[in-house]
């Protein structure tokens, strides 16, 4: 269970991060927003040394930009991340209890804007590539398959009117 949390707050810092939302620390006034958030269809590097670095320094004190719950709030199971009914991206519900409906993009003007791509999770190119390949692959194997059908069709309906019998 913990480790599902911790995979959704990954991937709700990871959404917020593509649109410039910055993780602050609240004593020291650190701020932090890795410039590139997924590599070859995983978080990259950067990233990685980023949420390491934000659980070694206590998650207590990390608020997400415009945000009131710390990290270590949204890493709890008292909080759920659920995507926003303006933007779509994951925001912070409480299980129980009084509800906030502040998300991130409250103070972004631009956002949503549905002529930009929304933020994301990483595409595994080569596993996109191979289904997609495997699908027109069973498309061709189709396409044959109805060809072949139509030719038997036409060829049975020459020998029907030519008198010809059916090969074997």
């Amino acid at each position: 269970m913990k480790m599902a949390i911790d995979l959704q707050v990954k991937d709700y810092l990871a959404h917020w991060f593509q649109l410039g939302k910055k993780l602050i620390h609240s004593q020291s006034g650190e701020t932090i927003l890795p410039t590139l958030i997924y590599q070859n269809g995983k978080y990259s590097d950067e990233f990685e040394r980023c949420w390491q670095n934000i659980l070694q320094k206590g998650t207590g004190n990390f608020y997400l930009e415009g945000m009131p719950q710390s990290l270590q709030e949204l890493l709890s199971s008292e909080w759920e991340l659920v995507p926003c009914a303006r933007c779509e991206l994951p925001i912070p519900i409480r299980q129980i209890g009084n509800q906030s409906s502040i998300c991130p993009c409250n103070d972004l003007a631009s956002w949503p804007n549905d002529e930009l791509p929304q933020p994301r999770q990483a595409v595994n190119s080569k596993n996109h590539l191979t289904k997609l390949g495997d699908r027109l692959h069973q498309q061709q194997i189709a396409q044959d398959t109805c060809d072949r059908l139509w030719q038997d069709h036409a060829s049975s309906e020459r020998n029907h009117y030519t008198g010809k019998k059916p090969e074997s």
